[in-house]
């Protein structure tokens, strides 16, 4: 997987903590820079470990589904983007939760970083350079958290859903992108 690929992944992986962290934005209008990054370090920490344990998982099966791998990263990363396009169409209740409390703050981690953990699993059939997805996704994802952060104080819920969108149909391009990729070589 290319250098671009493995951008615009991440890119695609961080829709769902960019919403959390425009959320944590609302909810916490005060929030300082410290608290911003505690918050964007752990997100980016599940986003990028994630994929490593699906691949750990991946690299299991890898021979016996090598046949039609493609397909599989191509369902995988599918039934991920359908999954944000239809969470990205559910209305957001107002939560009266502290993102600030480490329980919050993990427990949107792990729920941000479950479609990182299959896409892991897609690592180990396509064959990725793991140390330099961990770095790209966690990098993204934490810049990503901390605009969100910011956009949620400075502007509000307007983008949320839009992101979201935009998100899942990047993670459905690149299994698109993979299955071409196959047919191609």
């Amino acid at each position: 997987m290319g250098l671009i690929t493995l951008f615009l992944l991440a890119i695609g992986l961080c829709f769902d903590t960019f919403a959390v962290s425009v959320s944590s934005g609302l909810i916490r209008k005060e929030i300082v820079f410290w608290q911003a990054a505690r918050i964007a370090f752990f997100l980016a920490t599940f986003q990028a470990v994630m994929p490593v344990l699906g691949w750990l998982g991946g690299i299991t099966i890898r021979n016996w589904i090598e046949p039609f791998d493609h397909w599989v990263a191509l369902g995988i990363l599918t039934i991920l983007g359908v999954k944000m396009l239809l969470e990205s169409q559910k209305s957001s209740d107002d939560k009266n939760i502290d993102p600030l409390d480490i329980k919050v703050i993990i427990s949107m981690a792990l729920a941000t970083s479950i479609d990182a953990f299959a896409v892991g699993i897609s690592f180990a059939i396509i064959e990725v350079n793991m140390l330099l997805a961990v770095i790209i996704i966690g990098l993204v994802t934490f810049i990503a958290s901390m605009l969100g952060i910011l956009f949620g104080k400075k502007t509000g819920s307007r983008f949320g859903q839009k992101m979201e969108i935009i998100g899942g149909i990047i993670l459905i391009a690149i299994g698109i992108k993979i299955v071409i990729e196959h047919y191609n070589s």
